[in-house]
């Protein structure tokens, strides 16, 4: 479908002549020529953001010329000025976990239209959309050569209803391409095949047209393929919805941090070791919101595969993006992984041209900067609840007994039986140790790293500890190529790191159960179990529900705590087990040298082999091509299916939109603290047969070895809701040190979430949740708004939020509130029995300050000032007709 762009080009549009060949694109010293600005001194993140503008100034697409000049007074004012623009990336990209959920709204939207009297063609991907399923494979099987082919047999017999849906959407929408399972990880596969760095389309006159490759994702690591200069960030399920079907992502001009490199990395340090400590000084800093820009001379010595690590973990740092501009090693990257000749040229040129290329005279203005030299990296490990929490290896056993008595209160060294084994359990064993996560399997030098210390252990005899679950889940195939090529995944097998899937597992909260006996000993002695794997997210509750301590390592790191078997060892002093002669064995002595990784990875990971493992991503294996689907515009939703369920958003929903409310007589569904994490508001995970889930698969005669995930079930609404507000570590302070999703009903009572708040809507009562700071961290979940919305929440009033959860909100129709003036929900002494109401909403203006009354339950009340965060005119817009999607419906019916 040709792209759209503006039609005042004469003052920007160029032509630029690439082997041979003429491509129009829009030039930004063309628009200083033109007099709209000094744009020079940019970042070049930024610059991505302005070509946007320029492409698509005065097309009927709400840019306008002061949008343009706008960037120009950024530069002038210091790298500041929150100006609100329209910005339209050039594609969409998906994992199941989140796509599925975003199809099943499209086709309730193609329900919705046809109810509106509307065309249900409507209702299709303006913008090419790439789906790639990842997240499904669940580690059932491991440490044996038949783990793969047993997980993913297990894979297609838990989630063939979920499969059929993908493969009717993909049939019946336009635009949408499907990756099938198997295939990797999506932000691997897009880093290694799908984005471009210049992206190219015909516009609307025919002609070739070229430009930055952008792209929303409705996954947090989106990030990832800055690192290849392609900007792209996470966005909801809603929010991405909105931008295949043609609605700009409102936003505004955001402040770019110069992140400064310099040095080298020394020897015995990688990449996952910069990051965490990159990740500790951002979080640190405070970027929520913000652009972040890596420069300086340390780039010249850092490959694409570490900056695709740093930019990956851009939801960890806290930052919209982690952008690296093109320069030389883009090019290296993208000729390495079978890019074409004629696209790496347009690249090269392009760059240079539009003022994109980094080069030593590339000196930006930035809104502020740090710097690192990379000289001082130490290996580490982060833990053992949040990203940021970076611990250097040397300290990493003092630190584990300081969480053990602080953070866990438990104390150290007591030792509980395990059934049947000649080993016990005690605090601090590593029970699963997994090779897992986009973040680090895309980095050869990690993997082979890895390899290499597997090698060197098989070797003097070494092997996992028999405690230990240990997996290896690649992010491409391209991994098994160069670790097979290398003769090194035959070392893995050895100590235990078998094949299990490619997908993200362990990460994404899929490791599966560890054995019933260990976990039965951790459950008698109220251990503390630790894991240990090489993604990017360990929060609480998502690894297992047998893990209460998960650390993040580099994969060499992994296969070393595997083999040791616990957190409770200095591994730069202690032995970590002994060889076949009976002599100590140190981490040192297993450890590979930066030349020994880098030769292997210049001898085997090559063009070639990337160009064989893509040469048909789409077409899947026997089992994907076996999967039969119906072939219809809309879909017959299957009354009988758990899987997949017609959600109730756009049942009986009018032409026109609503009016905004004033709120009154809300009661509270839940206190909760700081850092609450939409892994705790809406968990991927497994659930019990006891939780309000687990009841109604269990009425539908699901048994509990049939469940999956909440993860896998995020099609059904009606799991989705009962599993709002239900990780298993989630506290609510209106209860006494109590875990998990409960909460006080109408009659005072301890129930579930989940029936209290059907309890207080079934009376006509609003809800409310009130939270600490940075309430939202982590996953783009767009259910963690969804179920929020359908348990009756009208608001969510916490300290802080973090920028995807906030649009999420606000895209479903649910307002959210900061505290203003230094209240919290400590100083305003919550309890939950209070009654709130909100008023001023009935004209609200962005980020307008709102009145707030609060009436105790003794009857005493207090009136606080709290900051709504509507932040832009489109925003009210979404409110007042009950989410972004209801308001692109109503437009798209009315359009036909």
């Amino acid at each position: 479908m040709p792209i759209k762009v503006g039609q005042d080009t004469a003052k920007t549009r160029r032509t630029l002549s690439v082997n041979g060949k003429s491509i129009s694109y829009y030039s930004i010293p063309a628009a200083t020529e033109a007099g709209l600005g000094d744009f020079s001194k940019l970042p070049a993140a930024l610059k991505v953001v302005l070509e946007n503008m320029l492409r698509f100034e005065d097309g009927g697409f709400s840019v306008s010329v002061d949008d343009i000049k706008a960037f120009a007074e950024w530069g002038a004012k210091g790298g500041q000025n929150p100006r609100e623009i329209a910005y339209r990336p050039a594609r969409v990209l998906m994992q199941d976990f989140t796509g599925v959920p975003a199809v099943v709204d499209l086709a309730a939207m193609r329900d919705g239209i046809k109810a509106l009297g509307g065309d249900a063609q409507k209702i299709n991907p303006l913008n090419p959309v790439d789906l790639v399923i990842d997240h499904s494979v669940m580690i059932d099987e491991f440490g044996n050569p038949r783990a793969f082919q047993m997980n993913v047999d297990r894979e297609y017999e838990r989630n063939m209803e979920r499969y059929q849906f993908l493969k009717w959407g993909q049939g019946a929408f336009n635009n949408f391409r499907v990756v099938p399972p198997g295939t990797g990880i999506c932000h691997q596969v897009n880093l290694e095949y799908l984005a471009q760095t210049v992206w190219t389309d015909t516009d609307q006159d025919g002609a070739e047209v070229a430009y930055p490759d952008t792209l929303v994702g409705t996954d947090s690591h989106t990030t990832m393929v800055n690192g290849m200069a392609v900007l792209g960030w996470g966005v909801g399920g809603i929010e991405a919805e909105a931008a295949m079907l043609g609605q700009p992502i409102s936003m505004l001009i955001p402040e770019v941090i110069g992140f400064e490199l310099t040095g080298q990395m020394v020897e015995g340090t990688t990449g996952t070791d910069l990051v965490l400590k990159v990740v500790e000084m951002l979080r640190a800093k405070g970027v929520v919101g913000k652009f972040v820009e890596f420069y300086g001379e340390g780039l010249d010595r850092l490959p694409l595969a570490d900056r695709a690590t740093i930019a990956n973990m851009a939801p960890e740092y806290g930052a919209t993006c982690g952008f690296f501009p093109i320069d030389g090693e883009t090019l290296r990257y993208l000729r390495n992984t079978g890019r074409d000749e004629d696209r790496i040229a347009l690249v090269e040129a392009y760059a240079k041209e539009n003022g994109f290329w980094r080069d030593a005279d590339y000196a930006p203005v930035y809104t502020d900067t740090l710097s690192l030299d990379m000289g001082t990296i130490v290996p580490a490990i982060s833990g053992p609840k949040r990203p940021q929490d970076y611990v250097a290896l040397t300290d990493a056993k003092a630190a584990f007994t300081r969480e053990m008595a602080e953070t866990f209160k438990r104390p150290m060294g007591k030792e509980v039986a395990v059934k049947g084994e000649d080993y016990t359990m005690e605090s601090g064993k590593v029970v699963i140790a997994s090779i897992t996560s986009c973040t680090n399997t895309s980095n050869p030098y990690v993997m082979i790293g890895a390899g290499l210390v597997a090698r060197k252990a098989a070797a003097l005899g070494l092997n996992r500890k028999p405690w230990v679950k240990t997996s290896l889940a690649p992010g491409s195939q391209v991994v098994s190529a160069y670790l097979e090529a290398a003769g090194l995944q035959e070392d893995l097998d050895k100590v235990g790191f078998n094949l299990v899937g490619y997908g993200c597992t362990t990460c994404i909260g899929n490791s599966g159960p560890i054995q019933k006996e260990i976990s039965e000993a951790i459950a008698e002695g109220d251990l503390v179990a630790t894991s240990v794997l090489s993604g990017n997210r360990n929060f609480e509750g998502r690894i297992s529900p047998d893990v209460r301590a998960n650390y993040l390592a580099s994969p060499p790191l992994v296969v070393v705590y595997a083999l040791a078997g616990t957190l409770d060892i200095d591994l730069t002093s202690e032995p970590i087990g002994t060889d076949k002669d009976g002599n100590d064995v140190y981490m040192k002595d297993i450890w590979p040298s930066t030349q020994e990784v880098a030769e292997l990875v210049e001898q085997t990971v090559t063009r070639e082999a990337f160009q064989s493992k893509y040469a048909d991503v789409f077409k899947g294996d026997e089992k994907w091509q076996a999967v039969e689907t119906t072939d219809a515009e809309t879909y017959d939703w299957p009354a009988t299916s758990t899987y997949i369920q017609n959600p109730p958003y756009f049942q009986g929903m009018g032409t026109e939109p609503g009016t905004i409310s004033n709120i009154s007589g809300a009661k509270v569904l839940a206190i909760l603290g700081d850092m609450v994490t939409t892994d705790h508001i809406s968990p991927a995970g497994s659930f019990a047969t006891t939780t309000p889930a687990g009841k109604y698969l269990t009425e539908r005669q699901v048994a509990p070895r049939e469940f999956n995930s909440y993860g896998s079930r995020r099609g059904n609404h009606e799991i989705m809701m009962r599993g709002t507000f239900a990780n298993i570590r989630i506290k609510n302070e209106m209860l006494d040190g109590v875990e998990g999703g409960y909460t006080k009903g109408p009659d005072g009572q301890q129930t579930s979430i989940y029936e209290a708040s059907m309890a207080y809507q079934e009376q006509g009562t609003p809800l409310v949740v009130f939270g600490g700071e940075q309430y939202g961290a982590g996953s783009s979940r767009d259910w963690a708004a969804k179920g929020t919305a359908l348990l009756g929440v009208k608001a969510v009033i916490a300290e802080s939020f973090e920028r995807i959860h906030r649009s999420n909100l606000v895209g479903m129709g649910v307002i959210p509130f900061e505290f203003t003036g230094g209240d919290n929900r400590k100083s305003l002494g919550l309890k939950g029995d209070e009654t709130v109401a909100i008023s001023g909403l009935d004209t609200i203006q962005p980020l307008q300050d709102v009145p707030c009354t609060i009436t105790y339950g003794d009857g005493s009340e207090k009136t606080i000032t709290l900051k709504c965060r509507i932040d832009t005119a489109p925003e009210i817009e979404y409110i007042e007709n009950g989410g972004v999607l209801h308001y692109v419906l109503r437009n798209l019916a009315k359009a036909s």
